[in-house]
């Protein structure tokens, strides 16, 4: 269990303290109609981990008594989550940011073909995996007929005014690398998609995040089967830049998994690195209706170089010079 964590030998990654909490990310669930290469949830069609009604009530309640003002909806396929609309639709009369994080392929899948237009309906943000605007590179990492589906998810979405200049409604693409290395400076990369994707296919978008591959869960394990992952650890405490510490995700935002336990970020949920706050083994969601995080120590290990090297990575892909995530989606992956 979580092999790829005790492999690590430990390159002392500095100590860093919570600011104030503005979003959540919740763990609808590890069920995802894709296994990809680069997951770092090692999700796939055969896990079972679903988020309970009740769990998604202690979220609507969490939402109104931390005063959260972005909530960030991952899996796993959020959306294969039978209560992911009712928790859109609470949040969404709230007056809160609702991000999902898509990867295009659902659109597709059967009982999906409404998906959609609820989406554009309630306002939501979506933040769509495409590691490249080639079909070869794609289907390598995703799995094969992974574009094809990828490019009509996003046609469908473009119909419905995703992408489109003045229709309020955010299109985010997100790029991974193939392989152990760094991502490419986000600006030129996002100049290539919108100029390849646009006269190939006639799709649009409004930004591209690059986001360095986390070197855990399957990922990790293929590092490690290929002899790759001290050389992948070396190069990201080699790239590390103590300017992106201050807007790293963990700093604003609190991970939460398909059982309401808590974590400083969906990178630590995977490894089973709870939040550590009042001596608890596991601090559940329900637990800190009430209590203010600033100041909180975060649980740091040596796979957070993944967000601090070279450009700096979060959910929000690349950070600036300043150490914010560029431009949308700094506290949200």
């Amino acid at each position: 269990m979580h092999q790829t964590l005790h492999l690590m030998r430990s390159r002392g990654f500095p100590h860093l303290r919570r600011k104030a909490l503005d979003t959540l990310q919740v763990n609808l669930g590890y069920k995802c109609n894709q296994a990809c290469f680069h997951c770092h949830v090692n999700a796939s069609p055969d896990r079972k981990e679903m988020m309970a009604g009740e769990t998604i009530d202690q979220v609507i309640a969490f939402l109104d008594a931390a005063r959260i003002t972005t909530l960030d909806l991952t899996g796993g396929a959020p959306e294969l989550n039978a209560h992911f609309r009712r928790l859109v639709v609470a949040a969404r009369k709230r007056g809160v940011r609702v991000i999902d994080r898509c990867n295009l392929t659902i659109l597709s899948e059967p009982g999906q073909e409404t998906l959609a237009g609820f989406l554009a309906q309630q306002g939501v943000e979506i933040t769509a995996s495409l590691p490249c605007y080639s079909q070869d590179n794609v289907d390598k990492q995703r799995g094969e007929g992974v574009f094809e589906k990828s490019i009509a998810g996003l046609k469908q979405l473009n119909a419905q005014g995703y992408g489109q200049a003045g229709s309020g409604l955010t299109l985010n693409l997100v790029f991974n690398p193939q392989g152990a290395k760094l991502p490419p400076p986000q600006e030129a990369l996002e100049a290539d998609y919108h100029r390849l994707l646009e006269a190939n296919f006639g799709i649009v978008f409004n930004h591209l995040y690059t986001i360095t591959n986390m070197p855990i869960q399957r990922f990790g394990s293929t590092l490690v089967s290929k002899g790759e992952f001290e050389g992948y650890m070396d190069l990201l405490v080699s790239s590390f830049q103590a300017a992106n510490l201050e807007s790293v995700m963990c700093r604003t935002l609190l991970s939460v998994d398909h059982l309401g336990f808590v974590y400083d970020c969906d990178f630590n949920q995977m490894l089973g690195l709870p939040l550590n706050h009042g001596g608890r083994m596991k601090t559940h969601l329900t637990d800190l209706m009430d209590v203010d995080l600033t100041g909180n120590p975060i649980v740091v290990r040596d796979h957070c170089y993944g967000c601090t090297a070279g450009q700096g990575s979060s959910c929000g892909g690349a950070l600036d010079s300043e150490g914010r995530a560029t431009p949308a989606l700094a506290a949200a992956e």
